[in-house]
């Protein structure tokens, strides 16, 4: 008669290099392949081992998946997990939350490792890629929507949807980000004083749950859940699936570049222009001047030409601002090319060795009366050093477009996303630490003028400090964690439960 199979010969999908994953061992808080039961009795070993889904993907455990897993694009924070899911379907999703929700084994999703401070990493738990995630469409000239994969790159996103004249209203300045990173913490931009941020522009979402239920919500269905992933730091849900508003593309774009001396100047015609909507997309950046001294302030406003809108005009566009004279130069490219403008810059840095550089990155939210007091020390503060590679930018935003209840901003109708995205060699542990202890400082300095922080950098938080981030919003998310997430496994690098 045939022997009855083992737990180890019947799984499917589970290859690893050198070894198959084949269970988890809850006494070790482990997972277990073959090459660790080498030596033991197989029917000793199937017995305490909790048998792992089967999966149409691959459970990876080699050592350059766990280490891949282990860092992010900060290079500050190292936990490595002891697993990483390559999903084949949603499915897999689905079955190994669930799994680990039954065992109280931590779980993060991962998409392009954008994360600057360990956000997605779980130490001894399992990362999820959702890169397999990638579908788009369909898309056709009258769509009003589109539905992507959690794992889709924007930039895969805008080069579908304007091949029917069509484009998500909202991009963040890099494009090679997932859509379901951005939604988790909230996707801002140039367009976003016009649009809202991305997460003002889902009209609904499918979720796999801290419990492991698929579940697809939106602004009348499931609303709780919806509003709760949604700039939701990964707390209740995995986003698998988005469907994004559209609306009709530029087919070109003129983008200028004004120069100021003076920062208050400056910030009062980037609310300006916010606040009368003259400009499609409205952007600055702080540079060194030959001194060092971070006092060069750009202006970047851009103008959608046709279909969108009538073509640029020069002196209606730029009247009553007070930029240096001299100091004005645009260029006219299409669309795409402008949101797609950092690809040159992105591969100059990875070619000359900066991209593995650390990224302590401080993302504040400032209110607009005190966006001069609070960011000007902050600058005086900085040497070219402290910048590195990187750059410093302020995006003005209007509150009113800002509808989602957890992307926090001031009360004010006008705030600043003030930014430092700086770059260290990750070999300085001295500067990366001195970075965190500013970021932290420039923090609070922030918090006391009634600011806040985007949560896409690198600023040490406590649980008490999240919970005044979220202010009136925190009930909801509470209350939200514990139905969908009733374990707490999902996301523990934010430090926010």
């Amino acid at each position: 008669m045939p022997r009855t199979p083992s737990r180890r010969t019947v799984l499917r999908g589970l290859t690893v290099t050198g070894a198959a994953v084949i269970g988890f061992d809850p006494a070790a808080r482990a997972w277990a392949s073959d090459a660790d039961a080498a030596a033991a009795d197989a029917a000793e070993t199937d017995a305490r081992l909790a048998g792992i889904p089967r999966l149409d993907g691959t459970l990876l455990r080699d050592d350059a998946s766990l280490s891949a897993a282990s860092d992010d694009y900060g290079h500050i924070v190292h936990q490595r997990p002891a697993a990483v899911l390559r999903p084949g379907s949603v499915r897999d999703i689905v079955a190994m939350v669930r799994f680990c929700n039954e065992h109280c084994v931590p779980v993060a999703p991962r998409g392009q490792g954008h994360a600057p401070f360990g956000q997605a990493q779980v130490p001894g738990g399992l990362v999820i890629e959702t890169t397999p995630l990638a579908a788009i469409g369909p898309v056709g000239p009258d769509s009003t929507t589109v539905t992507v994969g959690a794992g889709a790159r924007w930039s895969e996103v805008a080069r579908a949807t304007l091949a029917h004249g069509l484009t998500p209203p909202v991009f963040t300045d890099y494009i090679e980000l997932s859509v379901g990173g951005t939604l988790s913490v909230g996707g801002l931009g140039g367009q976003t004083h016009q649009h809202g941020a991305q997460v003002d522009n889902v009209t609904e979402l499918r979720v796999v749950t801290g419990a492991g239920e698929l579940v697809r919500c939106s602004p009348t269905r499931r609303p709780d859940l919806f509003h709760a992933v949604l700039a939701g730091l990964g707390q209740c849900g995995i986003i698998v699936e988005a469907t994004l508003r559209l609306v009709p593309a530029p087919a070109n774009v003129r983008h200028y570049h004004l120069t100021y001396d003076d920062l208050a100047t400056f910030l009062d015609d980037q609310r300006l222009l916010v606040q009368d909507g003259r400009f499609d997309y409205v952007e600055g950046q702080v540079t060194a001047d030959a001194a060092g001294a971070f006092r060069v302030y750009t202006l970047e406003a851009v103008a959608y030409g046709p279909p969108a809108g009538p073509a640029p005009d020069d002196a209606t566009l730029l009247r009553g601002l007070r930029h240096t004279p001299s100091g004005v130069r645009y260029e006219d490219r299409s669309y795409f090319d402008f949101l797609d403008r950092l690809a040159p810059l992105v591969a100059m840095l990875k070619e000359a060795g900066f991209w593995t550089y650390a990224h302590p990155w401080l993302n504040l939210m400032v209110p607009g009366t005190s966006a001069a007091s609070v960011s000007a020390p902050l600058l005086n503060a900085l040497t070219p050093a402290d910048v590195g590679p990187g750059v410093i930018l302020f995006y003005p935003l209007l509150r009113e477009r800002l509808t989602t209840p957890l992307l926090r901003t001031s009360d004010e109708p006008v705030s600043y996303l003030f930014d430092i995205l700086g770059a260290t060699p990750p070999d300085d542990t001295a500067a990366v630490d001195g970075r965190l202890a500013a970021n932290r400082s420039a923090y609070e300095a922030a918090a006391a003028a009634g600011g806040t922080q985007y949560p896409v950098g690198s600023i040490p938080f406590t649980p008490a400090d999240w919970r005044t981030h979220f202010g009136p919003a925190w009930p909801a998310l509470k209350a939200a964690k514990q139905m969908y997430d009733p374990q707490g496994i999902l996301v523990p690098g934010q430090g926010i439960f």
